[in-house]
């Protein structure tokens, strides 16, 4: 069984996601985690962002692993690195890339194939797996979304303002919806969740329970 659950950056997507998928005993995929590295990898290199086909290739030449509390690179922990505000301000030229998506998708299905999971992103529901017997559209108000977004950070010891988050959550959610391939959307028959004033225990409860409903 596949249940996706997408929506935009700040909703928490990745934490529920993971709670939900230990409550049920399925794999949890973290496919932003997936784009972040490419773009992590790309700085590291010191590729060059007007190469968008040198992206293409870095995508298909780089070794990701996407655990459950850890991703490598290259065999690399970059489980915190993938997370700063850095790789958030360039993460677009990786996920706006057709051909760095094609690859991530590619490779979203394999971790996926012969499991039951529980994997998150923009497109997941709409694009990598449309077929999926639980589709979950997660969000949250603007300002809660960059609230949660400058705790998170600043857990890390990254100090920034909720304006600074906002504007570039703004300019980020634009990119997402205007995308041309795997844009942030809800697919059709997706449940809208939205999160404000929800614990995550409630959340988690909340899409649980929507599981369990289509278990067969």
């Amino acid at each position: 069984m596949i249940v996706t659950i997408d929506g935009p950056a700040g909703a928490g997507k990745s934490t529920v996601a993971r709670q939900l998928a230990r409550r049920l005993g399925f794999r949890f995929l973290d496919t932003g985690a997936m784009y972040r590295a490419v773009a992590l990898a790309a700085v590291q290199r010191d590729l060059g962002w007007d190469d968008p086909q040198r992206l293409v290739q870095l995508a298909s030449e780089i070794d990701i692993r996407v655990g459950e509390h850890r991703v490598l690179l290259d065999g690399q922990d970059v489980t915190d690195a993938i997370r700063s505000t850095d790789v958030t301000g360039v993460i677009h030229y990786a996920a706006d890339n057709p051909g760095v998506r094609q690859r991530m998708v590619q490779l979203q299905r394999e971790a996926a194939a012969d499991a039951d999971v529980v994997t998150e992103g923009r497109d997941q529901g709409t694009v990598v797996f449309p077929d999926a017997k639980c589709k979950i559209f997660l969000t949250a108000s603007p300002e809660e979304r960059a609230r949660r977004r400058v705790l998170d950070l600043a857990a890390k010891g990254e100090n920034v303002t909720v304006e600074e988050v906002l504007a570039q959550q703004e300019q980020r959610d634009k990119r997402d919806s205007r995308r041309e391939v795997g844009p942030l959307v809800a697919a059709d028959d997706a449940i809208e969740v939205i999160t404000d004033g929800l614990t995550q225990d409630q959340v988690v409860d909340r899409l649980e329970a929507l599981v369990r409903e289509r278990i067969v």
